[in-house]
């Protein structure tokens, strides 16, 4: 057996209770496959009477954070507070004591990581958040460490459990979003504020640290554009269904000539793509390289006792490696790169619009794409009579391109209504 190691929890929630219970009631089990004492010396929490389902040895709760922090009998700092404050500045506190730091907390990372992983370095000490984006899933060490010699192109995945869940009803029952919503709130997989989620900050969040770690390239979460799922309707499950295709949620991150190419939106996945099966609130990133391939990486992406499962295995690495009683070289480093403008990135588009059925209408449709330089791949139409529905679909053109045309057509006198625009992936596999 190892000597001791002190932990010390900013935060004691689903995710925290459930690893603090691992910690102290399967003590034996961890020491008896890692060879680690990994000892819970200090809680700190908001609330000190509200029940976490767990039984918390006297003397370890406070609503001090400081104390945790600055505890000379904790020696690694696992923060699962959430959001920016106060979290940033303790964990912030944490690593320049010379204190290694585990966290989940993707908006820390996706705003303050670089800082935070220069501050981890000039102390010598760990920074890990293996479970910031994909939950239970192993990623970020693959992109960090296993990778590190391969030159990714693309990353690309759902890594919105909540979103995933709704999107997920929809398709396969036919439920309104705000059906779906409400019971997704009731389940709580849904927060009471669904905004982070239902509006894409969360996924943008992740977005960004998978591209800052798959390309080198710091991307700052707050520059990664987004759109949420809250305007899809079951008419677009509908129409999307008949094409073979099925709303998802996608984080998009690709490497081109041009620069980072990063965003989160809607997307239209064909039937026959693994993205498509993914069920539910579970997860899956598609990791896509010259020598590897793809790579697919899939399971449970949020939920106390999966997300505690891969801060468990950043605690020991971290415990390891202060047993070493070494100086913790820079697992990540990021060079000078170009985020290209949204507007000139490529999208294949499909588009819902509701017509005037009358001659020479697609005529006037198509004009206007011509207009804008973009090309019509396919089109359907769907009813007759005094209107009509039509699907088009656009050969890959640059974004803005794509907006240009769609706000033109709303001002056509033909065009009742632009129902939807939605993107749609047409990466092979």
């Amino acid at each position: 057996m190892s000597l001791p190691i002190g932990i010390g929890f900013l935060g004691a929630g689903t995710v925290g209770s459930a690893l603090i219970r691992r910690l102290i009631y399967e003590s034996d089990a961890i020491a008896a496959k890692t060879g680690l004492d990994l000892e819970v010396r200090g809680i700190a929490v908001k609330h000190l009477e509200k029940d976490r389902g767990i039984e918390i040895p006297a003397g370890l709760l406070t609503d001090r954070p400081a104390e945790v922090v600055d505890n000379p009998e904790v020696q690694i700092v696992v923060e699962v507070i959430g959001g920016l404050d106060p979290a940033g500045d303790l964990v912030m506190r944490a690593l320049r004591s010379g204190k290694a730091v585990v966290t989940a907390n993707k908006e820390l990372m996706a705003s303050r990581g670089r800082d935070l992983l220069s501050a981890a370095e000039k102390a010598g000490v760990s920074l890990l958040f293996e479970a910031a984006v994909g939950g239970g899933i192993p990623i970020i060490r693959p992109l960090s460490e296993s990778l590190a010699g391969e030159r990714i192109t693309s990353v690309v995945g759902i890594v919105n459990g909540t979103t995933n869940y709704i999107l997920t009803r929809m398709a396969e029952e036919g439920s309104a979003y705000e059906e779906v919503l409400a019971e997704a709130q009731e389940l709580g997989y849904a927060e009471a504020d669904p905004t982070a989620d239902v509006g894409g900050g969360d996924a943008a969040s992740k977005a960004a640290i998978l591209a800052s770690l798959a390309f080198g390239i710091w991307v700052d979460g707050a520059k990664v554009v987004r759109e949420g799922i809250e305007d899809l309707r079951t008419e677009d499950f509908e129409f999307a269904r008949r094409l073979g295709y099925i709303p998802k949620l996608l984080a998009v991150a690709e490497d081109s000539a041009e620069g980072i190419g990063v965003r989160v939106h809607p997307t239209l996945v064909p039937l026959d793509h693994p993205l498509a099966s993914v069920r539910g609130a579970t997860n899956a990133v598609f990791v896509s390289g010259p020598s590897i391939g793809e790579l697919l990486f899939t399971g449970p992406g949020a939920g106390g006792e999966p997300t505690a499962t891969a801060i468990l295995g950043d605690l020991i690495a971290a415990a390891r490696e202060r047993l070493a009683g070494t100086e913790v070289d820079a697992r990540i480093r990021f060079v000078a790169g170009h985020l290209r403008r949204p507007e000139d990135i490529s999208t294949q588009w499909l588009l819902r619009i509701t017509v005037i059925d009358r001659p020479g209408v697609l005529a006037r449709i198509a004009g206007v794409f011509g207009t804008h330089l973009v090309s019509i791949k396919s089109v359907w139409q769907d009813g007759r009579g005094d209107e009509a529905t039509l699907l088009l679909v656009t050969h890959e053109s640059p974004e803005g391109d794509l907006q240009k045309a769609a706000s033109d057509l709303s001002k056509l006198d033909v065009v009742t209504e632009v129902a939807s625009a939605m993107r749609v992936y047409s990466q092979e596999i």
